[in-house]
């Protein structure tokens, strides 16, 4: 059976500096119980790679208003204007991403490629200090891949050996995310004794840890 994971066992996962993977999609889908708990801990100088900035009170944008956070790589922060705020007063450094890029290059890092090929971006302020790579005679930006020290998934119900099948459209970012990340924490809104296999999205190898949640992003 995959561990369940305690509160106080997490927070030991935690550390300054960490590159942290949060799966959701505007919140929906987000972990927000191990959200708070990374708020508790008091860890800083966070990374945080999510689809987008969150609310001001929800989601990331809970660890980016208490400035626990350092840099966020996103696709868009305008639901939280927070966000905004600490850019322009360059207190926290954004990255902001085109969507498709964005889940390519979490799928990359977690299937240990070198980075991929778009013309996304191409004569714009996207391809800054990027490789531009020809093949066939046609431009692409290499973007590098995206890996994390932890994905913490939210949005899932678990079987017993920590198997996971996602809830409608909180299954957004999280599996993806969840190949990425050197450790995966899976927040769950239940853990039932067994998964019909083919509803199954992320297996159990790449789960290390499960907690049932508080809050599962609704």
């Amino acid at each position: 059976m995959k561990e369940v994971i305690t509160k106080s066992k997490f927070k030991e996962l935690l550390f300054d500096g960490m590159t942290l993977m949060v799966g959701g999609f505007l919140s929906n889908g987000s972990p927000e119980t191990l959200i708070d708990l990374v708020l508790e801990s008091g860890v800083k100088n966070l990374t945080i790679i999510c689809n987008d900035g969150g609310y001001v009170n929800k989601g990331v944008g809970k660890l980016i208003t208490a400035r626990r956070v350092k840099k966020l790589i996103a696709s868009h922060i305008g639901t939280n204007p927070t966000v905004g705020e600490l850019m322009q007063t360059k207190e926290v450094e954004v990255v902001l991403v085109p969507q498709g890029t964005l889940v390519e290059q979490i799928r990359a890092g977690g299937a240990g490629l070198g980075g991929i090929l778009t013309q996304t971006g191409l004569d714009t302020v996207v391809e800054d200090n990027k490789q531009i790579i020809k093949v066939r005679g046609i431009d692409y930006i290499l973007e590098e891949p995206l890996k994390a020290d932890m994905s913490l998934i939210g949005g899932a119900i678990a079987d017993q050996y920590g198997n996971l099948r996602y809830i409608e459209t909180m299954r957004n970012f999280n599996p993806v995310m969840a190949l990425a990340g050197n450790k995966v924490v899976a927040e769950v809104k239940e853990i039932v004794a067994s998964l019909d296999p083919e509803i199954i999205i992320t297996p159990h190898p790449i789960v290390d840890y499960i907690m049932v949640g508080e809050n599962n992003g609704r």
